[in-house]
């Protein structure tokens, strides 16, 4: 894993366009079932979340060629492809919530990809022991994405007894990895057995985690045959509504419309975190940019967007003047326009 290799994310690849629309295209149109009002959320006081690596991997035109060798880019499947171990890094954040008297909850969003990567970057920011302390509440996957998933193992071996929450459209190989398996053709390996609670959330509702903290599943097909997302919602004391996501396959539209239309958080959006799937391989087309510039509409008054948000899709939307946290570009990290490993942004 070479950091030149890392720089081809801000480069356009040739086919990567063609793997944006297709993302775009099977992206369905979340319906929920009764809106409902920030009351019935509850509130917390602060949410702080640490990025440990917004690195899903490091070379745009390896991971695309595995892709076309696998079956090309509407039929490769994640567990048939052979991937490039080394091209292999992860998406992971630690999340600490403070209620309103004082207690805190905290919990991994996602669990990264390379297992080796995963662990160092643990180490480096103390995660090793805090799992093994019990200082971290559960672990909580977004969607089944290799780079979102296949590092369980580093998260496992410091406490395989953690509660895991994954969506209910997680497929069978998903449950027999999180059990303990090896997937010699596509490079996936567990070899320490999840002791603990499994917990499955259901696509299409919402689910309360905390007081002031919910869940929402969006039943969406995603690009290598995966099915559904699950992204966070954090009511906060006096500044409104924080959307955290993993990779916002449902898009950042719909992902702030059900806030809008559900949770009654009109002009009450105050923060947005996470990879947004707008530029993830480099190339910025017509219709994301139509989902930044409509993204102005929302209010947010903190954005710290990363991973799969994209270097173009971040600069656009500092040239149009929303409030970009930056970060340090360091620790694997190409850029300091952007949240990136290491670094911290608070809401509250």
């Amino acid at each position: 894993m070479q950091s030149v290799n890392r720089r081809t994310f801000v480069k356009t690849v040739m086919v990567g366009a063609a793997v944006l629309t297709l993302d775009a295209a099977v992206t369905a149109p979340f319906l929920s079932a009764k809106p409902k009002g920030l009351e019935s959320l509850g509130e917390c006081k602060k949410v702080s979340i640490k990025c440990i690596s917004e690195v899903g991997w490091w070379d745009n035109k390896v991971l695309i060629s595995d892709m076309m060798k696998g079956g090309g880019l509407k039929e490769a499947e994640q567990w048939s492809c052979a991937w490039d171990p080394k091209n292999s890094a992860g998406s992971c954040s630690l999340v600490e919530v403070e209620a309103l008297d004082g207690s805190k909850t905290r919990f991994l969003i996602d669990t990264g990809w390379n297992a080796e990567y995963m662990d160092k970057r643990f180490k480096d920011e103390g995660i090793d022991k805090m799992l093994k302390n019990g200082e971290i509440d559960f672990l909580y996957i977004t969607h089944e994405h290799l780079d979102h998933f296949w590092g369980l193992e580093t998260t496992l071996k410091y406490n395989p007894e953690i509660k895991i929450i994954i969506p209910s459209t997680f497929h069978p190989p998903a449950e027999k990895f999180i059990a303990g398996a090896d997937f010699p053709k596509c490079g996936a390996k567990n070899t320490v057995q999840h002791k603990g609670k499994l917990v499955k959330f259901q696509m299409g509702e919402m689910t309360p985690l905390a007081k002031g903290v919910v869940s929402v599943g969006f039943d969406n097909p995603i690009i290598l045959k995966i099915q559904g997302e699950q992204s966070l919602y954090f009511n906060v004391k006096d500044k409104g509504l924080v959307l955290c996501t993993g990779c916002c396959h449902q898009n950042v539209i719909t992902f702030s419309d059900y806030a809008v239309k559900n949770l009654g958080a009109q002009g009450k959006l105050h923060g947005l975190y996470g990879g947004l799937h707008i530029a993830p391989f480099g190339k910025l087309d017509d219709e994301p940019k139509g989902w930044v510039k409509n993204m102005a509409s929302y209010g947010f008054t903190k954005i710290a967007a990363n991973h799969c948000t994209g270097l173009p899709a971040v600069q656009m939307m500092v040239e149009l003047g929303y409030p970009v946290v930056k970060g340090t570009g360091k620790k694997g990290s190409i850029s300091d326009l952007y949240i990136g490993n290491g670094d911290s942004v608070e809401f509250g």
